[in-house]
Order: structure tokens, then sequence, then C-alpha cells
């Protein structure tokens, strides 16, 4: 199945919304600010928090954690140097270990478990930079496969400074 994450440009405050392909609103993510620490809130379309991810301080590698009913369900951590292999890795509550690699610098990249890939995410389809797509292949975990895309993309936004889009 094909989700969009589509930014809200020119908003005054951040959020984005996850789309099917058929422009059916699924989520939306909501950036809190005043807060100590960048703060998302996926809500979906009746006003109910569904999945929060909160970026670690203090920590050597880029380290964001995702939780769900108020637990942790996973962490995503940049490394800081990668001369081969991925660049971030995924731990997940049930103890699997995910990969994301790929053309990160042309936002082109696949979340893989044990050789497989799970879910592929491009802008390749999108020529303005507001939108991606995340084509997930396994859809037993959609909505985790989704947040770990739009953690890639926070993480990758953050780290060139680009303020163009708002996650």
């Amino acid at each position: 199945m094909r989700y969009l994450v589509r930014d809200r440009m020119l908003a005054f405050h951040e959020e984005a919304w996850i789309e099917t392909e058929q422009r059916q609103k699924l989520f939306k993510v909501n950036r809190k600010f005043f807060r100590f620490r960048p703060t998302f809130h996926f809500v979906d379309t009746e006003g109910r928090r569904v999945a929060s991810i909160v970026k670690k301080l203090f920590t050597l590698h880029h380290t964001i954690l995702i939780e769900q009913d108020g637990e942790r369900v996973g962490r995503i951590s940049k490394r800081f140097i990668s001369l081969f292999g991925d660049r971030f890795k995924v731990t997940l509550r049930d103890g699997r270990r995910l990969r994301v690699n790929g053309n990160f610098f042309d936002m082109e990249f696949d979340i893989q478990h044990e050789g497989t890939t799970l879910a592929h995410i491009s802008r390749r389809w999108f020529t303005i930079r507001d939108a991606y797509s995340v084509d997930v292949l396994d859809e037993r975990d959609s909505l985790l496969l989704v947040i770990l895309a739009v953690c890639v993309d926070h993480t990758l936004q953050d780290a060139k400074g680009d303020k163009l889009t708002n996650l």
C-alpha cells in the first residue's frame, strides 16, 4: 500500500498529513513547540493520539524514541560517522532490528529486516519538496513503517538545517 506524507507549507505551526494514494487522510503529524526536546504526535482523523516520536537529548547519535499507548515501541538512531554500512539503525520492542539504507541525499531509501524490504520511501515522483511516498510492503507494521519514514526525514532535514519542510 502506498502512503503519502504531505507537509503543510507556510503553516503557522508545523504539521503534515499522512494520506492514502486516493488522498484519504489517515493521520496528522503535529510538532509540539515550547518543549524541551522536539516532539511529534501522530493523531488520527478523530483527534486521538496514536503515536509519538520524541528526540532523545544528550546522545552522541541522533536518536528518536517511538511511543504508542504510552509505551516505547522502538528507537531509531543515526550513526555519528558511517564510512560503510547503514546510517540508521532501528531497534524495536519485540527484539527486531531493522536497517535503513539507500540514497539519503535524494530521499530514496528502504527499510529492511534480515534482507527483506518492508518499505520503500521516495521523493522521486514529487517535484515539490513538500511530499514523499512510503510504499509499505508489509501491512502488519504499516503505521510503524510510516513513522520510521517520518523520523528519517526529520533527522535528515534537521542535519541539513533545511527549514523548507515543516517536519
